[in-house]
């Protein structure tokens, strides 16, 4: 009697365990569904080593900017996402269609996704083909938009972004956005943004922001931004 009770408890325990068994494999299943639609938006690789912009933006700069600013923007997108209708819409999309704090997060995904590609090691110069062609046009001289541009940019008032951007017959403009604003809400396609934020430029210019500015002109990637217009 004693051996059918044991052979009985161990079938009971099989049972138990066989389901726990079952159940977690659904919940690791379901977790790992989550994780793959929280990592749906990502941010950009770095084109080069985050020492290569230096002087102009140093190593210390472009590690907490990048690995811990942007890569909190895209981690907080993902969490927000889901469940929304914005859940498998691509991030433009999310940036045109949201607003509060989804909105804040796409923005500043998608401003910083184009930041940081916009430079590389030993850039600067000047713009090229159609683009060049553009802004001598509009603005007179290369030299007159980036005084342009820097002047906007010194004045956003608080937090924020100076963009070049274009409409759709290739008329430039100056944008300045605050906060997480991006042109692409105004129909416009962006192609070149300075980021005015105090993260992306205090601990190497302090309070002056107009000489980062002008530093980053020495940096920017002309094959990357011209080919965007």
């Amino acid at each position: 009697m004693k051996k059918v009770h044991y052979y009985l408890l161990l079938s009971i325990i099989a049972v138990v365990l066989t389901s726990c068994n079952s159940s977690n494999a659904k919940n690791n299943e379901n977790n790992n569904s989550k994780n793959e639609i929280n990592m749906k938006f990502e941010k950009v690789a770095l084109p080069y080593a985050t020492d290569a912009l230096e002087p102009v933006i140093s190593k210390q700069t472009v590690e907490l900017h990048y690995g811990k600013h942007h890569q909190a923007y895209v981690d907080n997108l993902n969490k927000l996402v889901v469940g929304t209708k914005f859940e498998d819409a691509d991030l433009e999309t999310v940036v045109k269609g949201s607003d509060g704090a989804i909105f804040n997060n796409a923005g500043q995904v998608l401003n910083h996704n184009l930041y940081f590609t916009s430079f590389k090691k030993d850039g600067g110069g000047n713009p090229k083909g159609k683009l060049a062609d553009a802004i001598n046009e509009q603005y007179g001289s290369f030299d007159k938009f980036k005084e342009e541009f820097n002047a906007a940019g010194a004045s956003v008032f608080g937090s924020g972004w100076v963009w070049l951007a274009k409409d759709a017959s290739g008329k430039l403009s100056i944008e300045k956005e605050s906060n997480a604003g991006n042109p692409v809400t105004k129909g416009l396609t962006p192609i070149l943004g300075f980021d005015v934020w105090e993260h992306s430029y205090y601990l190497d210019y302090q309070n002056r922001r107009a000489d980062h500015l002008k530093e980053i002109w020495k940096i920017i990637d002309w094959d990357v931004v011209s080919a965007r217009y």
